[in-house]
């Protein structure tokens, strides 16, 4: 790596970065940003902490970013940090909330106030499709023998997920089955509230198929215990290449739990540009793609207009399927 002597122009970046702003990206690559604090909704090693951190670490390591320091706050469902974020938001220009999927869920169902349009939106950068799975001894193969089994037998075909009715491994299953053009309505849905216990009904026959995510799914797949037989990707994914998606199948959906990053109302433009270039730069960083395998995460990259387009669709995709299914 050519070292430069930078003069001038470092300082005037440093003097930026002293007024909380972030410093424009350097020609050859050098630090974008001077530091972010990222904000997590959750506890420690959950999802959210665990991509915050992650990308933290791509940053700092590939000194895109100086520093990175971190702040777990858990309480209503990620609404005490959106709460905090919003209230606080000029002492919180230096500040990056990440969020998922549920605050979409959470916001139509108001488990808080606010929704993701109080906030700056900065970028959606990972993501873990969904995926529809089957025991390893199951007879069967794919959606096609799924959906034969469940029209000769609705009852009988339960589909089951680790997380509460109406939470997302559900919303997958009912996307998938109305997708197929079957009723929502008429789909067994059965919750179980530990990854074990929803494996062990698998595996026992009390549900014919599980609903989870495509990440835990590949894993599931690698220790032998399952057959993946339904992606909800727009094509299949290189960490299980010969895993089907819906689209293949003749299923048209697609479902991605997404995460990304947020700032608070009112980010000066600058700095919202220097939080994106940093982003988009840090995907081209082996720092970045070690983080990435080490997660099993998917690259998705939707900066600002994309990310506020995808979330809005994902918005009404959701609220729809929620209507149907009576939490709205």
């Amino acid at each position: 790596m050519t070292t430069l002597k930078l003069g001038r122009r470092a300082l005037i970046a440093t003097a930026i970065a002293m007024l909380g702003l972030g410093t424009p990206a350097f020609s050859d690559g050098h630090q974008v940003v001077d530091s972010i604090h990222f904000l997590i909704p959750g506890g420690a090693g959950g999802g959210w902490d665990g991509t915050a951190r992650g990308t933290g670490e791509a940053l700092t390591e590939s000194g895109l970013v100086g520093t990175a320091s971190y702040e777990n706050m858990s309480g209503g469902g990620g609404g005490k940090a959106i709460g905090y974020l919003i209230e606080n938001a000029e002492s919180n220009y230096g500040t990056l909330m990440v969020n998922s999927t549920p605050i979409v869920i959470r916001s139509l169902t108001g488990v808080f106030p606010h929704s993701f349009r109080d906030l700056t939106l900065v970028s959606g950068t990972i993501g873990d499709y969904a995926a529809i799975v089957v025991g390893k001894d199951s007879p069967i193969n794919n959606m096609e023998e799924l959906l034969a089994a469940y029209d000769a037998d609705p009852a009988g075909t339960a589909i089951g997920g680790g997380s509460v009715p109406g939470g997302m491994d559900h919303l997958v299953a009912a996307l998938v089955m109305e997708a197929a053009g079957r009723d929502a309505l008429e789909v067994k849905y059965i919750p179980y509230d530990a990854g074990g216990k929803a494996m062990a009904a698998l595996l026992s026959g009390e549900i014919a198929a599980l609903s989870t995510g495509f990440s835990e799914a590949v894993d599931l797949a690698e220790a032998g215990e399952v057959k993946i037989i339904g992606v909800t990707s727009d094509e299949r994914v290189e960490a299980a290449p010969d895993a089907m998606t819906m689209q293949e199948q003749g299923i048209d959906t697609t479902f991605v739990n997404w995460r990304g990053f947020f700032g608070a109302p009112g980010l000066p433009e600058e700095q919202l540009t220097a939080y994106q270039d940093a982003i988009a730069k840090m995907y081209e960083t082996p720092e970045w793609e070690e983080v990435r395998a080490r997660n099993g995460w998917v690259n998705i990259h939707n900066p600002g207009d994309d990310f506020e387009a995808f979330l809005e669709e994902q918005e009404q995709v959701i609220g729809d399927l929620m209507k149907k299914l009576g939490f709205l």
